[in-house]
């Protein structure tokens, strides 16, 4: 009885923690055009405040797998609090763009660290028939977190400052430290770990150019020196560090997880899904901001119901991913999600709000029959001994695969945006400069989204491969 109340209490702890570092993650989403303005930024640089949270969320990650081994639960996870509650007195109070930005690097310490420090703590505490819906209980607080973010953030910046975005966070944080202090327990034991330190340096060097390098595509073109030597000398400090962690006797992440291949086809699957994730968190408000002159708070609500059904959808598809296995559901999953990138492909000035609430509430149907789901198949295919390095892969990939998306799907909308607003000044000479930035906003914003219905349709093809529930069973 002890055990199981030590569960829930834990569970509960642990859920909180997160719930709080999700909701941080995806605050500002809808504050981007208001943050442009406070600081006179442009686009490609106020996105740093999302590609610079999952950047460092992605560089950390790899080291959490160490992190399980060399400390305990309780250690991690206190740590992973505290870093947010600097981070977010740092943002509250910065005068400058850079101050904010520091803020959030700190902050996306902490979230670093928890998310893969959950997934590992039910992987542990749950027998494999049991992961599915734990797992779906666990979707529901990070789900939950995007789903109500972009609404709070958007009356917040209404009718208050952004700065309350995390003065309102802090007081949360600090009663999730005090009941962690109180009640968590240590899941897992500890052992002396030697830190790969040129691992580090490799994954940190590697994946920070690969993400500069996409993310400043979008000002300075995909023919820029700097840009091209960024993703390249990137893409080869990534490849050093695979090679190192393959050689190595003691891995930073060890890369013998993709010897399973459920766990590599899921992981595939995780890029695409994420990076149409992250890309329409960031892309929608964009459109109805710029392109529409709708408020964040607007914005906000138009996601709201969508995100909503997504989170409480979540320990449904947990409780029928254990009964029917993945394949199905990732299939169901597809065949609301295609169709919800392509209806938006031709926007225009007068599509309507309901069409678009409805539209998003699809896209989040099919999104949950996906995101816990595809994590949980992944690691039920890997033996106890991986599950931590799984979750650290599993988790690296989904961060950076949500930064580059991001990076990517701004590129795609800005260079798109700059050639529509050419095309237009030649049309129409005579329209003000804000009818046409209008316009070309919309345009751009529709161009993306025919880049996000490609990989939609490539990640269904991909789900094909995955074997059925009962082959799954027989191979193991």
């Amino acid at each position: 009885m002890t055990e199981s109340i030590n569960k829930k209490v834990l569970l509960t702890v642990l859920i909180l923690g997160c719930f709080l570092s999700t909701l941080n993650q995806t605050l500002l989403n809808v504050a981007l055009s208001n943050l442009m303005e406070v600081f006179t930024v442009s686009a490609t640089t106020v996105q740093w405040i999302s590609t610079g949270f999952m950047l460092v969320n992605g560089v950390l990650i790899p080291i959490t797998a160490y992190l399980m081994k060399r400390f305990s639960t309780r250690q991690l996870f206190i740590s992973s609090m505290l870093f947010l509650l600097i981070g977010s007195i740092l943002c509250a109070v910065s005068p400058n763009f850079a101050v904010l930005l520091t803020g959030r690097m700190i902050q996306a310490i902490g979230a670093g660290i928890i998310m893969p420090l959950l997934m590992s703590v039910v992987m542990f505490i749950f027998p494999p028939e049991k992961r599915g819906s734990m797992m779906g209980l666990m979707g529901l607080a990070i789900i939950f977190a995007p789903a109500i973010a972009p609404t709070l953030a958007g009356f917040v910046i209404e009718y208050y400052s952004w700065r309350w975005l995390f003065i309102g966070i802090i007081p949360f944080v600090v009663v999730v430290i005090l009941l962690a202090m109180k009640y968590l327990i240590n899941v897992t034991g500890t052992e002396k770990a030697k830190l790969d330190i040129v691992s580090v340096i490799l994954s940190t060097v590697g994946f920070g150019l690969i993400l500069y390098g996409f993310s400043n595509a979008g000002s300075h073109g995909w023919d820029d020196k700097i840009v091209l030597a960024s993703i390249l000398v990137g893409v080869v400090t990534i490849a050093i560090f695979c090679h190192r962690q393959i050689k190595s006797a003691d891995p930073l992440l060890n890369l013998s997880v993709f010897n399973y291949k459920v766990f590599t086809l899921t992981s595939i699957i995780n890029i695409f899904v994420t990076m149409m994730m992250y890309a329409d968190m960031i892309l929608l408000p964009i459109y109805l901001q710029n392109g529409r002159g709708f408020s964040a708070f607007d914005a906000g609500l138009l996601l709201l119901p969508g995100a909503i059904i997504n989170a409480f959808m979540s320990p449904v598809t947990g409780k029928l991913f254990d009964r029917f296995g993945a394949k199905p559901l990732f299939i169901i999953g597809l065949i609301f999600i295609i169709p919800s990138m392509w209806v938006v492909t031709d926007l225009t000035e007068s599509t309507t709000f309901i069409f678009l609430m409805v539209r998003t509430i699809f896209l989040r149907i099919g999104l949950s029959f996906i995101t816990m789901p595809l994590n949980t198949a992944g690691l039920n295919a890997l033996p106890k001994t991986l599950v931590t390095h799984g979750t650290a892969v599993n988790n690296t990939v989904r961060q950076i695969a949500g930064a580059i998306g991001t990076a990517v799907v701004v590129t795609v909308f800005t260079a798109q945006t700059t050639k529509h607003a050419e095309t237009l000044l030649e049309e129409t000479p005579n329209a003000t400069a804000e009818a046409v930035r209008s316009l070309a906003s919309i345009f751009g914003s529709s161009d993306a989204y025919y880049f996000m219905t490609i990989l939609a349709i490539i990640a269904f093809v991909l789900t094909l491969f995955i074997p059925s529930k009962a082959k799954m069973k027989q191979s193991s």
